[in-house]
């Protein structure tokens, strides 16, 4: 690429192209050189926008858990439609999907990596309890529907579906999670 020519979101090209290396080679594959090269941008565009490879790793698995996040928050929009059980299966399927092997792989390999994140994470107020306050939000809300029990825990069976799939996530290895596991997770968790 030409030198001093401007590049249109620098920022999530060399995000696609974490994605991209991670899911093909693994946190082993990610270099400078490397997310520079399979995002088609100049060596020192990332030193432009990141302080060091470690500062684009910190903000590129933040932006990967907000999306994450964000998915779980989409739950509320689904109270009354289609069964709890599905809904419950899809958002946990979802969260667990082929994405976050990758983010927990690399966070993983790099623990100086795990504990920036925690930090920016705990510091925002977004720590990974927020993933248990959707999935209790939602259950709460279809409480109010009379689609869930009002004697179950909604925190409890937030906080049990998440663990449970994050089990099942990390036993298997399967990307995504296989769904009919979830459901059968999911199913229990509701039983009365």
């Amino acid at each position: 690429m030409p030198r001093g020519q401007a590049i249109p979101d620098a920022r999530a090209a060399l995000f696609k192209a974490a994605d991209r290396i991670l899911a093909r080679q693994g946190p082993e594959g990610i270099t400078s050189r490397a997310l520079t090269d399979e995002a088609g941008v100049a060596k020192g565009v990332l030193h432009n926008h990141f302080h060091d490879l470690d500062d684009f790793l910190v903000s590129y698995a933040v932006d990967r858990i907000a999306t994450a996040f964000a998915r779980a928050e989409s739950l509320l929009a689904r109270v009354s439609k289609r069964s709890v059980v599905d809904n419950l299966t899809d958002a946990a399927t979802d969260l667990f999907g082929s994405g976050a092997l990758a983010v927990s792989a690399l966070m993983s390999s790099r623990p100086g990596v795990f504990a920036r994140v925690q930090e920016v994470l705990n510091d925002s107020g977004e720590g990974f309890d927020r993933l248990e306050r959707s999935f209790a939000a939602y259950l709460n809300a279809e409480k109010s529907h009379g689609r869930v029990p009002d004697d179950i825990d909604s925190g409890m069976v937030a906080f049990h579906l998440i663990a449970s799939v994050h089990h099942l996530f990390f036993v298997t290895g399967q990307q995504p999670v296989d769904r009919r596991q979830v459901r059968r997770v999911v199913t229990s968790l509701l039983r009365p």
